[in-house]
């Protein structure tokens, strides 16, 4: 996995580097100036992107959007330090497939790290549990569906979700057409969804539950 770090405090970076230090990770770039981040993932992009929605020059989660807009299938995990409470859903909702605090242990965010780059999606446990403990008829309990998604068909759900053919999927994770048909219909099921429109509606709604 190659990750670049869009972090303006020193420590953050001098920290996951140390985290990353005796894995095989590689941390490509490093970014302190917002401005900076679009021309390095211009020269290269990387598996993953790890960025602080609070930083100089940086468009906060409208800069996930736009990251996702210009790199489509780009990865984005957000390690804030802002408690998830007050920004996790709607960094997903903008783009963002996981988010952390920087008080969050180091397993916990090796943890995120590598399942993000995989392609899942990552809150933790007790925003997941809120969220599934809620009324399931309301959009909470995407979050506790999200969770149950294997790392393949949060893959093929975001390239629906980003307007994706079936042709093209399959040409981009190497697999037949038959098989993304295959993996459609599992999702339908697993996000008890009626039809491919509700489908990528399911996939966009996680953000609008209200904490």
């Amino acid at each position: 996995m190659t990750l670049t770090i869009a972090d303006h405090h020193p420590i953050i970076i001098d920290g996951l580097s140390h985290i990353l230090k005796e894995t095989p990770h590689e941390i490509i770039d490093t970014i302190v100036e917002g401005k900076d981040l679009i021309p390095s993932l211009e020269e290269q992009v990387p598996d993953l992107v790890v960025m602080e929605i609070d930083m100089p020059n940086l468009q906060g989660l409208s800069a996930i959007k736009e990251l996702r807009k210009l790199f489509p299938g780009i990865k984005i995990m957000v390690l804030s330090i802002h408690p998830e409470e007050m920004y996790a859903l709607s960094a997903i909702k903008a783009g963002a497939m996981g988010y952390v605090c920087k008080t969050a242990d180091s397993e916990v965010i090796l943890k995120a790290l590598v399942q993000v780059a995989r392609g899942g999606i990552y809150l933790n446990n007790s925003l997941v549990e809120m969220l599934s403990n809620t009324d399931p008829s309301k959009n909470n309990s995407l979050a506790y569906r999200y969770k149950k998604l294997s790392t393949r068909e949060t893959e093929v759900l975001n390239m629906l979700s980003a307007g994706k053919r079936n042709k093209d999927i399959a040409e981009t994770l190497d697999i037949n057409e038959k098989t993304v048909s295959t993996y459609k219909t599992r999702l339908l099921k697993k996000l008890d969804a009626s039809s491919l429109a509700e489908l990528i509606q399911q996939a966009r709604l996680l953000q609008t539950s209200d904490l």
